[in-house]
């Protein structure tokens, strides 16, 4: 190899070495993601919670669903219903399940990802607050039963639209439905919400560990965050004074 072979084999050298170090010191100034996604859905989910919190403080102003609460077996709530939600990958929203235990107190919250309202959401009405007050233990079981299933007559639940019932008669109906938004029903007087699932793993960020909805429901451990939400609820079922 002569002379001008050398140096240009060594021009190429340093060449390389020098993208070499400029690739590096790129790769080191980038930042990494270091966010887990089991720690991303723990955020969503505290989201959801406190957003609930909300829900049930509005739900609790209407006079006439004091009523409804405080005789309830459990309830269901929606805290952002969309039409396309973009949330722990549901299509309408992320639903959060409480149950009332036999001691009076109120389960840390279970979660499910919703489908759509098969009746509904008139035209411009992106989508709201909903929630489905269940009145007794056949409409809590079908939380607890099946991991996909839906809240309408087929599934043997009977589900009315709270406004549109006859003031008096709030225990006529297996679920009660409600939204804070006018239109979101549509002008019917039943509410079917279709595709519900468990979300295991948002419910597993959540609490830290493997569970299943029943085992949230007795109380098996509990998220000190979901304090605030079972307060408000406690408050909201108390009977009128």
């Amino acid at each position: 190899m002569n002379t001008k072979q050398k140096r240009r084999m060594n021009t190429i050298f340093y060449a390389l070495l020098a993208h070499a170090v400029v690739v590096h010191g790129a790769a080191a100034q980038t930042p990494v993601d270091t966010t887990s996604s089991s720690a991303k859905q723990e955020a969503i989910a505290s989201e959801h919670v406190r957003d609930a919190v909300a829900v049930v403080r509005k739900l609790d102003a209407v006079e006439r669903m004091q009523g409804v609460l405080t005789s309830a077996k459990g309830i269901f709530i929606v805290p952002n219903y969309r039409r396309a939600a973009v949330g722990v990958g549901a299509a309408g929203g992320t639903g959060i399940l409480l149950v009332r235990r036999a001691s009076g107190g109120w389960s840390d919250p279970v979660f499910y990802n919703t489908g759509g309202l098969s009746v509904g959401l008139q035209a411009g009405v992106e989508g709201g607050n909903l929630v489905l007050i269940l009145n007794n233990d056949k409409a809590v079981n079908a939380f607890l039963k099946k991991n996909n299933f839906s809240v309408n007559a087929k599934a043997g639940l009977t589900v009315v639209r709270w406004n549109k019932m006859v003031q008096g008669t709030a225990g006529a109906g297996d679920v009660v439905a409600w939204s804070d938004t006018q239109g979101l029903f549509g002008d019917v007087a039943t509410v079917q919400v279709n595709d519900i699932r468990f979300n295991q793993n948002v419910t597993n960020a959540y609490y830290e560990r493997t569970l299943s909805a029943t085992d949230v429901i007795k109380g098996t451990t509990n998220n000190p965050q979901a304090a605030p939400l079972v307060d408000a609820l406690v408050a909201a079922a108390e009977p009128a004074k």
